[in-house]
């Protein structure tokens, strides 16, 4: 495959790029730059809109690693730049954004003013919203003082809590739910033993018996509210010796994530490195929200 040609002069992701955009836009060529704005701008979008697709849906294997990572982000970006600037596409409504701010300010383009977070016109909030990036993102910024308040108590890294309630809900799109359709608030699949006192959900699940996935019907603890489902975790892990060794492993996502996995707290054979990407993403979201 010739990647020449399906990159433009500068990487998508590249923002000495996007930022030498505006020099442009200041020598008679306005129209120009904030075209090649536009498009540079939907190019980051659609990376990360298609990099958040491939993470909730990808599955772990032995060909997991680092080579095999940079070999798909360099792929998402190649994709990102193809569907950069079709007609009708998300391009053209960041261009009249732009050039309406330009009208009232009569200022050049400035290219780090903006990020493909920034809503930029109806059209672009729209897909914005619906993206797995931005629902990831929604869901770490509604649980994070909950669960802040979970790791003061616990010692448990609050991007570590965040990071498995969103594997174990689909960053909240699958979350336990009463019969009746009301939530459970229980965020992190702990079951309901003969040894739990409290109100019960309970739901079909998948487990693994002997490598093989299988549909059972399981019971489930149900709180009062999501503070409850971390503060909740946050004991069962801290105070059950079956989980002593994962105590010992706060400082290390990997060594956290596999001391999960060793002391049974899925069935998965998976589960270890699906939950280590799910950390991953709610460090980078916590970075980047500041």
């Amino acid at each position: 495959m010739n990647t020449n040609a399906l990159m433009p002069s500068g990487l998508a992701a590249d923002p000495t790029a996007l930022n030498a955009l505006r020099y442009g836009s200041g020598k008679g060529d306005d129209k120009a730059a904030l075209k090649e704005a536009a498009k540079q701008f939907e190019s980051l979008f659609m990376r990360e809109l298609i990099k958040s697709m491939r993470e909730a849906t990808q599955k772990s294997g032995l060909m997991d690693g680092e080579g095999s990572n940079l070999g798909m982000d360099l792929l998402d970006q190649q994709f990102a730049v193809q569907l950069s600037g079709l007609p009708g596409g998300l391009s053209e409504a960041i261009e009249r954004q732009l050039g309406r701010q330009m009208a009232g300010a009569k200022n050049p383009v400035d290219a780090s003013v903006f990020t493909p977070e920034q809503p930029l016109g109806t059209d672009a909030s729209t897909v914005g919203r619906a993206s797995a990036g931005s629902r990831q993102a929604g869901f770490v910024e509604q649980h994070g003082q909950a669960a802040a308040a979970a790791a003061r108590e616990s010692g448990i890294p609050a991007s570590f809590m965040l990071g498995q309630a969103g594997h174990e809900t689909g960053w909240g799109r699958s979350e336990i739910r009463h019969a009746d359709g009301s939530p459970s608030h229980n965020l992190f699949g702990i079951k309901a033993t003969d040894s739990w006192k409290g109100k019960v959900a309970e739901i079909t699940t998948t487990e693994y018996v002997n490598g093989e996935a299988r549909k059972v019907t399981a019971k489930f603890r149900a709180y009062d509210s999501y503070a409850d489902s971390f503060r909740d975790y946050a004991r069962l892990i801290g105070n059950s010796p079956r989980y002593e060794g994962v105590m010992d492993q706060l400082g290390s996502v990997q060594g956290f994530a596999s001391g999960l996995q060793k002391a049974g707290y899925a069935t998965d054979p998976n589960y270890a490195a699906k939950l280590s990407r799910a950390i991953n993403t709610t460090l980078s979201l916590q970075r980047a929200q500041g």
